[in-house]
């Protein structure tokens, strides 16, 4: 399929995803005809944290990019977890964004703001049925976990469950703040990494895309708005490279790992923080001085 009718937005895409505009309805009108809570607001905020987190350290820093390793166990809450966010399930998150940094900002980028505009990067492609479809060829170390599989499948159900458990415990309040709205903010906290994270930043890193660092985006995202760095080495858990450059999602994992819940955390090397060559080895410089002594 070409670019032409490829990244190419119709008003059937929007009749046809009526669910997800509707949870923004319904989560705009039940505030303004509920009226504002402090509460209510800062569950959601609360849950909205606790969303991202999932997000990023699952679906983005382990599975897209197997940064750390964790038990099965774990993997399998990680994936859990972050379905509750509603951005559908693990391998086709994953096998997406893997796609994405195979093609950042080229013709086959699923979401540049550079080639199609913001409002495309931002929610546009998730609208079009072309993308539906797990990318299995590009997420095979995950795809062999049966109970991911389920999990990719049906990952609306730890949603539903969530939301049906938070009324029954706390009526419509509980619900409309702590599901729906905490929901929308959630997906447009993710959406910004796609859209504004590749126009508004600095680019320390020439990398070979758009991408920018912002500590506004790091703030909501928990990490995620050092993209340059990201895309200058992708392989980091960390994404906040310097010491001032927040990153909640790596300080939790650091916690995690503590308590022996994750392990060989991997870090980008100095040469890399420093954009020069790789040295050579310290051996051969060693062997070296010895020679000439």
């Amino acid at each position: 399929m070409t670019s032409s009718t490829k990244h190419k937005l119709r008003a059937k895409d929007y009749l046809r995803t009526w669910h997800f505009w509707l949870v923004h309805a319904v989560a705009i009108g039940g505030v303004a005809l509920s009226g504002w809570s402090w509460n209510g607001f800062l569950l959601a905020v609360g849950l909205y944290y606790l969303k991202m987190f999932f997000i990023t350290a699952g679906y983005h820093r382990y599975f897209s990019h197997r940064t750390y390793k964790t038990s099965r166990i774990f993997q399998f809450i990680l994936a859990t977890g972050a379905t509750l966010s509603i951005q559908k399930g693990p391998l086709w998150w994953a096998s997406q964004h893997r796609h994405h940094h195979k093609h950042s900002d080229e013709e086959d980028d699923i979401h540049s703001p550079k080639n199609d505009g913001f409002w495309w990067a931002h929610v546009g492609w998730i609208l079009v049925p072309d993308y539906e479809s797990t990318r299995f060829d590009l997420i095979k170390d995950f795809a062999k976990y049966p109970e991911l599989r389920f999990l990719n499948t049906y990952h609306v159900l730890p949603p539903i469950v969530f939301g049906i458990a938070l009324a029954f415990i706390g009526g419509w309040p509980l619900f409309l703040w702590g599901s729906l709205v905490s929901s929308v903010l959630s997906w447009h906290g993710t959406f910004t990494i796609n859209s504004l994270s590749h126009v508004f930043g600095s680019r320390p890193y020439n990398t070979s895309d758009t991408s920018t660092n912002n500590i506004l985006f790091a703030l909501l995202t928990m990490g995620e708005g050092w993209h340059n760095n990201h895309h200058h080495y992708m392989n980091s858990t960390n994404q906040g490279f310097k010491w001032y450059q927040i990153d909640l999602t790596y300080y939790l994992l650091k916690m995690l790992n503590v308590v022996g819940v994750v392990w060989d955390l991997r870090t980008p090397p100095k040469h890399i923080i420093e954009n020069r060559p790789k040295r050579p080895h310290v051996a051969n410089e060693e062997q070296i001085i010895k020679r000439a002594a």
